[in-house]
């Protein structure tokens, strides 16, 4: 298994999906590096961060 491909489709649906599915998809995923978690978020919305902070507690 290629974690590479597997990040980018990861990255790829993240950046498509809206605010809730983007933190489904950061919180549930498992298996990524710290900076691919960065990278995901990189690309969520700034003014959501409290609702993602939420989500992780």
């Amino acid at each position: 298994m290629n974690t590479a491909v597997d990040f980018e489709e990861i990255k790829k649906e993240f950046i498509e999906a809206d605010v809730d599915t983007k933190i489904d998809i950061y919180t549930t995923t498992s298996g990524l590096s710290v900076e691919q978690f960065k990278e995901l978020l990189r690309h969520f919305p700034l003014q959501h961060l409290e609702k993602l902070e939420k989500a992780m507690a």
